[in-house]
């Protein structure tokens, strides 16, 4: 008996020390983990992603002398490696990581320049588990975007400037957008159509091109109307591509803002009175500074339902084009809420490309040819609506009250053919031949055709 008594001790002793160890271990395996980090460089900050297992408990301070951010993440644990990201075009030096106080983590970003930091954390999506956001906004972030963007676009006062075309690539950065069967995401195809129509324009006399992002970054869709303004944009134009649940959807659609949005619209700005000296902008703009709720109401109203009426404008005229080389999803203009279109000043339309979650479309939309076509056609529709209805003040104003609705140059480009240039141009294919001294029917891309007057 007495032996077995010992065992039996001897037993329990062990036992409960085995207990002891798991409970001491029990923190540290039962912490949250980061798993994974990505940095997105930006003209007027810097995002910092950090992938972790759940809600996590943070906190975020700076110092100086240097200058450095801390990130102090509760009951942590790190398997993300810091060595691999490119910290190139970011304020970021270096990151260094330690455990703290036993359970914690501590992330050290050795920076170039003192920064203002921002965090919040993401629920999970379709690509991301938990995820939290670090955004280093740089002092200088106004010298930052001017530098991204060389100029803020200026109204001439000649009498002959150029029209101003804002084009906007959504989503961006840690928001990829819509993802396609073949993992083509819609960024990367919406980012590569606003660049190749931002040439397009660009290179026809009186117009001027902009874009919101010009590289792989977020701009909240608040800040992307902004920019528009602050370019005294005469159209702002968003590049998206579609998606749908099921693969069967297709075809390219236009979106002009709803009458129940601008409705809301009106209210956010009418209740904000900041906003007030800024509204309405633009040429000839007219302010609400000043004005009482009634006048203020009206003028506003006004002023939206004009901007609605030329976005369903150049909408259907753009959908006509783009008609030509695509499945159109719907035949006409639709409407709805986008925040991105709700520009009180501006008119605004959303063009989505197609519908990346249909086979055949991403194949389509990830082909640079196929982009090209689709934005030729979204540049002719431009043209053809501004043709008819220039903005006053500009070049293509001054031609047509001058007896000229065209521009008198066009320069060829790729796919383009004389009879389509004749039909854009409201002309003949014989006029064309016998003003430009032309043999046949065969241009050049890179030519430039004489327009005669209509």
């Amino acid at each position: 008996m007495q032996v077995n008594s010992m065992n039996t001790g001897l037993s329990l002793h062990r036992l409960s020390g085995f207990l002891v160890l798991m409970l001491l271990a029990l923190p540290l395996s039962a912490g949250v983990s980061v798993d994974g980090v990505r940095i997105w460089p930006a003209p007027d900050h810097t995002r910092l992603v950090l992938d972790v297992g759940e809600t996590i408990e943070h906190n975020v301070f700076s110092l100086s002398g240097p200058s450095r951010l801390v990130i102090d993440l509760k009951n942590s644990r790190l398997k993300a490696d810091f060595d691999s990201l490119d910290l190139s075009g970011s304020p970021i030096r270096r990151i260094r990581s330690a455990p703290r106080n036993g359970n914690d983590l501590r992330v050290v970003l050795d920076l170039h320049s003192d920064i203002k930091p921002r965090s919040f954390q993401l629920e999970p999506n379709h690509k991301y588990g938990h995820r939290l956001v670090v955004d280093l906004i740089q002092e200088d972030a106004g010298k930052a975007r001017r530098e991204a963007q060389p100029t803020v676009t200026q109204h001439s006062n000649d009498g002959k400037r150029d029209v101003v075309v804002v084009i906007d690539a959504g989503h961006g950065g840690e928001d990829p957008g819509a993802i396609g069967p073949r993992g083509t995401r819609e960024k990367d195809v919406v980012l590569s159509m606003a660049r190749t129509l931002a040439d397009l324009i660009e290179k026809e006399p009186g117009y001027t091109a902009r874009l919101t992002r010009t590289g792989d970054y977020y701009i909240d869709l608040r800040s992307r109307t902004i920019l528009a303004r602050k370019h005294n944009a005469d159209l702002f134009v968003s590049v998206h591509a579609d998606a749908f649940r099921t693969p069967q959807p297709s075809g390219a659609s236009v979106f002009a803002l709803s009458q129940r949005g601008a409705t809301s619209e009106t209210a956010r700005w009418l209740a904000k009175s900041e906003n007030r000296s800024d509204l309405i902008g633009g040429a000839g703009g007219v302010s609400l500074d000043g004005r009482d709720d009634m006048l203020a109401g009206v003028l506003l109203d006004l002023s939206m339902t004009a901007s609605i009426n030329s976005s369903l404008g150049v909408g259907s005229t753009i959908l006509d084009q783009l008609g030509d080389v695509a499945k159109l999803h719907k035949k006409g203009v639709e409407q709805a809420s986008f925040a991105v279109l709700k520009s009180p000043d501006i008119p605004s339309i959303l063009v989505e490309a197609g519908f990346i979650s249909n086979p055949r479309e991403e194949r389509n939309l990830s082909s640079s040819a196929y982009q090209r076509k689709l934005s030729q056609a979204v540049f002719r529709g431009i043209q053809d609506y501004f043709r008819k209805t220039p903005p006053p003040g500009t070049l293509l104003a001054w031609h047509k009250r001058n007896g000229n609705s065209q521009v008198s140059q066009y320069r060829v480009q790729r796919g383009d053919t004389l009879s389509g240039v004749a039909r854009r141009m409201q002309t003949t294919v014989s006029e064309l031949m016998q003003y430009n001294g032309l043999n046949n029917d065969r241009v050049m891309v890179g030519q430039t055709l004489q327009i005669p007057a209509s």
